[in-house]
C-alpha cells in the first residue's frame, strides 16, 4: 500500500524546492505562474527501503500573487484528510507569520503526525532562530535547507519512522484491480453504481486503514475483479468538490492500487485540463487505460462522425500513448457500461500477455533488418536479438544490439509499434529497452 506525505504552508516558503529535494526530480523549480508545471505536484520518494508518495500542495494555488486564505486552508483540510503524514514548512527568516499561525491551528485537530520544517536553514546562526517555532505548538521544529540539503536525511528518517504500519489486507493477487477516476461530477459513483448494481453477487469489501482504498469484488457474467474505489465515493467532504487538488489527491492512491484505470470523461465538457493531471499519474505509475465518454446518452448529435472527432481530440491530448480503448457510455441509462468492463478485463489480459522469443525474434529481427536504427557517426548498429523480460509489472522488451547508446527514442517508438501492431497490447503501456548485446 502506498502512503502518501504532503507537503503543506504559505507561499514561497520553499514547498516545491523540497518535494525536488524528496523526489529527486529537477523538473520544475519554483515557479510564481500558477499552472506553470503540472509535474511537480506528485512524485514517489524512495528511502531507507521504503517507497512513499509525495504532494506539493503548493502547485496548485490559482494565482499564485494574491493568494486567498481560503484557498490555503481548504488545501491544508484535504491534506489532512488524505495524507498519511504531513510537512508543515516554514520559513526561518521570517518567523511566524499570521498565515503560519492559522495553518497550525487545524494541524494541530489532526490526529494525522504531523512534522514541523523550519526551512532556509542555511548556517548554524539561524538554527537558533527556529526556537521561535516552538510557539506553534507542534513539537519540535526539524531544521533543514531544502536548497543544499543539509537535515534533509534526518527528516527523511523521521517520515518513515512516522508512516503508518501498513495493514496486509491488500486482495489476493492474481485478480485483477480497476479503479474507476475522473474529475468531479464526471459520474464516477453513478457508474460504480451501475456495475455494482442492486442484484449484489460481492464477495467482500476489503479495505485497509480508512485512508487505504477500498476494494469491492465484482464476481458475475463471469468477470471477476476488484473494483478499487476512488475515496470521493465513500464520502463527501466539507471540501468544496469543484477543488482540483481534492479530485486528483484522491485518485493517487486509488490510481496506485489498482491494475488498470477507467479514465471517466465528461461528454458535455470534452477533454480538460485535469483530466490531463489524472492521465499523467496514471501514466507515471505505468497503469494500464480504457477511457469512458460518459453522459453520452446528453450529447444531441452522436452519429459516427461526431464519436471520430471525439476519439482524435482524445488520442492527440494523450499522444504519444494512443493505443487504448475509448468506450462511449452512459452510467445514467447503462448505455454500453457491460463493454466498459469487458475492455478493462481485455487490457488487463494485454497486460500480462507474453510473446515467446521465438515468436519475438522470428517477427522482428527481419523487419529491424529491413529498417535498421539509422548509423551515428559512421557506426552500424546491429540488434541481433530480443526478448521479453518475464516478471514484469507491464510488457517489457530488451533488443540486444552492439551500440546500445546509439538507439535513440524515435527508433524505440517504431520498435514499440511494430511490436503492438503484431501483438495486441491495446491500453496498457510497454517499456522498450536496447542493451550491450
Amino acid at each position: 500500500m502506498s502512503n502518501l506525505v504532503a507537503i503543506v504552508g504559505r507561499p514561497n516558503v520553499g514547498k516545491s524546492t523540497l518535494f525536488n529535494r524528496l523526489t529527486q526530480t529537477r523538473h520544475a523549480i519554483v515557479s510564481d505562474e500558477a499552472g506553470t508545471t503540472r509535474d511537480r505536484q506528485y512524485g514517489k520518494c524512495e528511502w531507507a527501503g521504503h517507497e512513499f508518495s509525495v504532494v506539493d500542495t503548493g502547485g496548485w494555488v490559482v494565482n499564485s500573487d494574491d493568494i486567498f486564505e481560503e484557498e490555503i486552508r481548504k488545501q491544508v483540510s484535504v491534506a489532512t484528510e488524505e495524507a498519511d503524514v504531513i510537512l508543515f514548512l516554514v520559513d526561518v527568516n521570517n518567523g511566524i507569520t499570521d498565515l503560519d499561525a492559522e495553518v497550525a491551528e487545524i494541524l494541530r485537530r489532526t490526529p494525522k503526525p504531523v512534522i514541523l520544517v523550519a526551512n532556509k536553514t542555511d548556517n548554524n546562526d539561524q538554527q537558533y532562530l527556529a526556537a521561535e517555532f516552538y510557539g506553534l505548538g507542534l513539537g519540535d521544529p526539524y531544521c533543514i535547507s531544502a536548497t543544499s540539503g543539509s537535515g534533509t536525511g534526518d527528516l527523511l528518517d523521521y517520515i518513515v519512522e512516522s508512516l503508518p504500519k501498513s495493514s496486509d489486507e491488500s486482495p489476493e493477487a492474481n485478480i485483477p484491480r480497476f479503479a474507476v477516476v475522473g474529475r468531479p461530477n464526471v459520474g464516477k459513483s453513478s457508474i460504480v453504481n451501475a456495475f455494482i448494481g442492486e442484484d449484489r453477487n460481492i464477495v467482500t469489501d476489503i479495505a485497509g486503514t480508512t485512508r487505504d482504498s477500498i476494494y469491492t469484488r465484482f464476481n458475475k457474467f463471469g468477470l471477476d475483479f476488484f473494483l478499487v474505489d476512488t475515496a470521493g465515493i465513500r464520502r463527501k467532504n466539507k471540501v468544496s468538490e469543484d477543488l482540483e487538488f481534492y479530485s486528483v489527491m484522491r485518485s493517487i492512491r486509488a490510481i496506485e492500487n489498482s491494475d488498470v484505470c477507467i479514465l471517466m470523461i465528461d461528454a458535455t465538457r470534452g477533454i480538460e485540463g485535469q483530466d490531463m493531471n489524472i492521465f499523467q499519474v496514471i501514466q507515471r505509475n505505468q497503469k494500464s487505460l480504457v477511457v469512458v465518454v460518459n453522459k453520452w446518452d446528453l450529447v444531441p448529435n452522436k452519429d459516427q462522425k461526431v464519436m471520430d472527432t471525439f476519439i482524435d481530440a482524445i488520442r492527440e491530448r494523450m499522444a504519444p500513448f494512443t493505443d487504448f480503448p475509448i468506450v462511449f457510455a452512459s452510467a445514467l441509462t447503462k448505455q454500453r457500461i457491460f463493454k466498459v468492463l469487458e475492455c478493462a478485463k481485455a487490457v488487463y489480459e494485454n497486460r500480462i500477455r507474453r510473446v515467446s522469443t521465438a515468436k519475438l525474434n522470428e517477427e522482428m529481427l527481419p523487419l529491424i533488418e529491413a529498417y535498421p536504427p539509422p548509423s551515428m557517426k559512421g557506426k552500424y548498429i546491429k540488434i541481433k536479438y530480443c526478448m521479453q523480460v518475464p516478471e514484469t509489472r507491464v510488457p517489457t522488451f530488451v533488443f540486444y544490439a552492439n551500440l546500445p547508446q546509439y538507439v535513440k527514442e524515435p527508433y524505440r517508438r517504431f520498435l514499440e509499434n511494430k511490436i503492438r501492431e503484431r501483438w495486441d497490447f491495446s491500453g496498457t503501456p510497454m517499456n522498450i529497452f536496447v542493451r550491450q548485446k
